[in-house]
């Protein structure tokens, strides 16, 4: 497929399901659903931003994509998810998280996102437009949101598991 072929928003929506879930099933033995998507972050709803008194601090994991697709995912989880993932994926008890500090919380978080965005990635080179990943970063913080270059095409999807919210932003851009 050409790289200047724009890649559909049923694919994104549809690899992305599936990365998030597969990854949640497989390391986690948690289900996901998908509660809500923004194709183009046109609707001024888009990115969820909280309200004044509703800051929610993040831990937010970050893989990009180059290739015939460039691009980066956003990975959101409210930072009380993102501990108990954490404590489910490594075995830890809360007191051992507690000892062990942020920053295996920030590499626990980095690896889950690096495996969906992986896994969003086979997807995107199935298709016929081959890409590859970068290393994944971490950004903590709370009433924050990212703003894509206007270039790039965006795509918000809100996922839940046992309650908790899950937020993945993926701006993507194809061509040159």
């Amino acid at each position: 497929m050409p790289a200047t072929q724009e890649i559909s928003e049923s694919l994104i929506r549809e690899n992305i399901t599936r990365a998030v879930g597969d990854v949640f099933k497989t390391m986690l033995n948690r289900t996901t659903q998908m509660h809500a998507a923004a194709g183009d972050a046109a609707s001024p709803s888009w990115p969820p931003i909280p309200s004044e008194g509703e800051c929610i601090p993040q831990v937010v994991g970050t893989v990009g994509f180059l290739g015939d697709a460039n691009g980066l995912i956003y990975f959101y989880l409210p930072v009380p998810f993102a501990r108990l993932v954490t404590c489910h994926l490594l075995g830890m008890t809360e007191a051992e998280l507690e000892e062990a500090g942020d920053e295996v919380i920030n590499d626990a978080i980095g690896e889950l996102t690096n495996m969906t965005v992986g896994s969003f990635k086979n997807g995107l080179c199935d298709a016929g437009f081959p890409c590859k990943l970068t290393i994944p970063s971490i950004l903590r913080g709370s009433n924050f949101c990212i703003e894509p270059i206007s270039s790039a095409q965006r795509y918000i999807y809100s996922f839940e598991s046992g309650g908790h919210k899950i937020v993945t932003d993926i701006l993507l851009k194809t061509g040159d």
